[in-house]
């Protein structure tokens, strides 16, 4: 059974976003009161420069600003749409700035387990699944599943630090995916 608190804060800002789509600033501060610490956790994550991160942030919510009328509450949840953008972004930031690649610890520490607001405790069982399922694939498609998706590391530097053809990387991404899918829909 759903936590109505959830509900209600998922809700709130499926509004709140409706709202921003609409022009008002003041929605837009409503979803950046309510997002902008689990947004700036991914963005800090990926670019591993608390200053970038901040910067990347700022454009997040740019981004948002004028992406908001293409979110449809009906096929998304709102932070998972959020985080999406806050993802790609940092992603973008670190590819135009040539970093490399972060090292084993950091690609190891991808979930962020602390819930900043009750509404993340639906998301943060999400993670867990996703997780538990993540972890009964074989080691090799794993690591490469979670440095592409989770530390935004492209293939082709992947398959570098792996010392593997791009093409195997891409076939065991490939079949993990595939069997992650099973088992997520496995109920």
């Amino acid at each position: 059974m759903a936590d109505p608190a959830i509900n209600d804060g998922r809700q709130r800002l499926v509004f709140a976003l409706a709202r921003v789509a609409a022009g008002e600033q003041a929605a837009l501060r409503e979803v950046y009161d309510s997002t902008s610490a689990k947004l700036f956790g991914v963005c800090l994550r990926i670019c591993q420069d608390r200053e970038a991160a901040e910067d990347v942030l700022q454009q997040v919510y740019i981004k948002i600003w004028d992406r908001a009328g293409r979110f449809d509450g009906q096929r998304a949840s709102p932070i998972t749409w959020l985080c999406a953008i806050a993802r790609n972004a940092a992603i973008d930031w670190r590819r135009a700035n040539g970093t490399v690649h972060l090292p084993e610890s950091a690609a190891a520490a991808v979930a962020d387990t602390s819930p900043l607001a009750p509404e993340l405790i639906d998301g943060a069982q999400q993670r867990a699944r996703i997780f538990d399922c993540l972890e009964m694939l074989e080691d090799r498609p794993r690591s490469a599943i979670r440095a592409a998706f989770f530390d935004g590391l492209t293939y082709g530097q992947l398959a570098e630090t792996m010392a593997v053809p791009l093409g195997t990387l891409k076939s065991w991404v490939r079949r993990g995916l595939i069997q992650l899918r099973g088992c997520l829909g496995d109920d």
